[in-house]
């Protein structure tokens, strides 16, 4: 299927989420089916595209700017599955300047360097960490550097919240040129409810859900080879997931503008599940001891 060329995703998601695992396994799905994939690791860990490229060191583009002031593309990138182009934007020393400031340095010099226009992606995924904590981490969203945001969340209530906060952030930049929100990806359920709270959220924000990714061992025996499921474990059922959920985004044209919660009616909303979700009968939750 033919898309707009590029199509850039911003990934957001609260720290440790899964937000990269996710990001990195939608980039392999992707570049399997024969997209040319571009993966820009926004989080200063720098540790988004590690399993692309299975853990080869690869320089991030601050500290390449701070060492070198005449900086090519091969300082910066590296080719990993599938031929994926990972880059890592990187991120200040700990306690020193601000995190954001990498992203707002790896989006200057991939222009200026003209590398959306020598490489062609298809596809441009931005891996961003998504507490939104300064206007750094906001720039995909903010700027209308990216076509559409896509928010990773389980059904645990932080992770709920910092997704409230996000849809906050895009009905604030989308009327003057913002990125608007293609879905949210459910992501590590495990108890028989969590499908269950992220509808009813998703519902009442006015957004799609674009796929269910469960917790799954095969995710952690895949990372711990230095690999995506797609490549370490092709013919996993966890593997087709994340082709369903690479499918879904290809054919995806629907971007919405959230409605997030007030804070009032998020904590109202997650007290009536917390009342309920022993409630469940017929093979969901039928006592505290089964969801123990």
């Amino acid at each position: 299927m033919s898309v707009k060329k590029p199509l850039s995703i911003a990934v957001y998601g609260k720290g440790g989420i899964g937000k990269s695992t996710t990001a990195s396994n939608l980039s392999a799905a992707l570049a399997e089916t024969g997209y040319k994939v571009i993966q820009i690791g926004c989080d200063p860990k720098s540790d988004s595209t590690g399993t692309l490229r299975q853990g080869a060191y690869l320089p991030t583009v601050l500290d390449s700017i701070y060492e070198n002031k005449s900086v090519a593309l091969a300082d910066i990138s590296t080719f990993g599955f599938k031929h994926v182009l990972c880059i890592e934007a990187g991120g200040p020393v700990p306690g020193v300047g601000c995190a954001g400031r990498g992203i707002n340095a790896a989006v200057e010099l991939l222009h200026e360097l003209h590398v959306f226009e020598e490489f062609d992606p298809d596809f441009v995924l931005y891996d961003v960490l998504g507490d939104v904590v300064c206007g750094g981490f906001a720039t995909p969203i903010r700027e209308g550097i990216t076509d559409c945001v896509y928010v990773v969340s389980s059904s645990d209530f932080m992770a709920i919240y910092a997704a409230n906060n996000l849809f906050q952030a895009i009905c604030k930049y989308a009327p003057s040129g913002g990125s608007r929100l293609g879905g949210v990806i459910a992501n590590g359920l495990t108890a028989p409810y969590s499908k269950l709270i992220v509808d009813d959220f998703a519902q009442r924000a006015g957004v799609p859900v674009a796929g269910y990714i469960p917790r799954s061992p095969i995710v952690a025996q895949s990372e711990l080879y230095g690999q995506t499921v797609v490549e370490a474990n092709p013919g996993s059922a966890q593997a087709k997931l994340y082709r369903d959920l690479a499918n879904y985004i290809i054919s995806n044209e629907t971007f919405v503008v959230p409605n997030p919660l007030s804070q009032t009616d998020l904590r109202n909303w997650a007290k009536n599940w917390g009342d309920k979700i022993y409630e469940y009968e017929n093979g969901v939750v039928t006592s505290q001891a089964e969801f123990v």
